[in-house]
């Protein structure tokens, strides 16, 4: 049995991510990753700390594993571990090694790239509304993004042409 091609939903805070990571799930009829740092955060009853990244890297991760052995084609995965990587670093100034571990050890088959033209969600656990630390946040994700080696594109514009970039983009993987 052939292995799902993953595709990696990534860009900073209010990108369209999860917007978009479902609405490929719903047109190829796959599976998709949501991002678990929402639901962790939620439940949290404190500020989040350093160890809780880690925690929250090691489940998306589980997850995303659980979900690929359901998967066809596809996975659509809404985030990875350079999410965590960027936020770590960010925040604590520091990265735990296993996070740069698994980055190593993780492949993806296509990364979308989501620019940050869309309007700002407000969302209780978003941080950095402002349009300037939102590029800087897209530059870091974009080098990320580009030393992955992995092939990627880049999605922006509104919600309908981002989805037809990306149905394109994903379509144009069975061709390889």
């Amino acid at each position: 049995m052939q292995k799902p091609k993953r595709i990696l939903i990534l860009g900073p805070e209010s990108t369209g991510k999860s917007t978009l990571a479902s609405a490929l799930a719903a047109y190829f009829q796959e599976p998709w990753v949501p991002e678990v740092a929402r639901e962790y955060l939620e439940k949290l009853d404190r500020p989040y700390a350093y160890e809780d990244l880690l925690q929250i890297g090691k489940q998306q991760m589980q997850m995303e594993d659980e979900l690929a052995v359901n998967a066809k084609s596809y996975l659509f995965c809404d985030t990875d571990l350079r999410v965590i990587q960027v936020w770590s670093q960010h925040r604590y100034g520091k990265v735990d090694p296993w996070v740069l571990e698994e980055l190593e050890r993780r492949t993806y088959d296509l990364i979308l790239l989501c620019a940050p033209d869309l309007p700002w969600q407000a969302d209780p656990l978003r941080e950095h509304p402002d349009l300037e630390m939102r590029q800087q946040f897209f530059e870091i994700y974009q080098q990320l993004t580009e030393a992955s080696g992995f092939p990627w594109i880049l999605v922006s514009g509104d919600t309908a042409k981002r989805l037809s970039t990306a149905i394109q983009s994903v379509r144009s993987l069975k061709k390889e």
